[in-house]
């Protein structure tokens, strides 16, 4: 087969697999849609990097105060830790897997005391196998999972608030 014909087939196989996914009514995830205009962070650390990724995620659509008592709701931290631990080893006490874990403890409520959201915990965990002759490439890599597992606490808390009623 020519490769102008396998480069028509490979198009006309594209535009086939597009359109029945369009068909059947496939759709990419939208991001959260919130029904506030104003929210106030509060509990965190100060250099807390949900904190962070959170005022980032969140300036897209609504504003996002210092004081709550002028916040349309108020998200409050209880906890925000991340965690490593040991999941397997040699015989030698060498660390040959890692657990990463991410754990967020928060709840929301109006500036007047209103519960929106009960305390509800968060809790995302990733494997990370460990070799010593690669300890740098593996805190590389650690940060890059501690990172990705941060967007999907940050993305579940969005949906959390989307489905707020003020």
């Amino acid at each position: 087969m020519f490769p102008l014909q396998r480069a028509r087939r490979r198009t006309l196989l594209a535009g086939l697999a597009s359109s029945l996914l369009a068909g059947c009514g496939f759709k990419l995830r939208q991001p959260a849609r919130l029904t506030f205009g104003s929210i106030a962070l509060t509990g965190f650390a100060a250099r807390s990097l949900m904190a962070e990724e959170l005022r980032r995620q969140l300036g897209a659509q609504v504003r996002v105060l210092d004081t709550p008592d002028k916040a349309d709701v108020v998200l409050h931290a209880l906890e925000d830790l991340r965690e490593r631990s040991v999941v397997a080893s040699t015989s030698t006490a060498q660390v040959r897997e890692f657990q990463l874990r991410i754990k967020f403890h928060f709840n929301a409520r109006t500036p007047g005391g209103r519960e929106l959201i009960p305390r509800a915990e968060l809790l995302v965990s990733r494997d990370l196998s460990y070799s010593e002759t690669a300890a740098l490439a593996k805190e590389f890599e650690a940060a890059a999972l501690y990172g990705e597992m941060q967007s999907d606490v940050v993305a579940q808390v969005l949906r959390r608030l989307a489905a707020v009623n003020v």
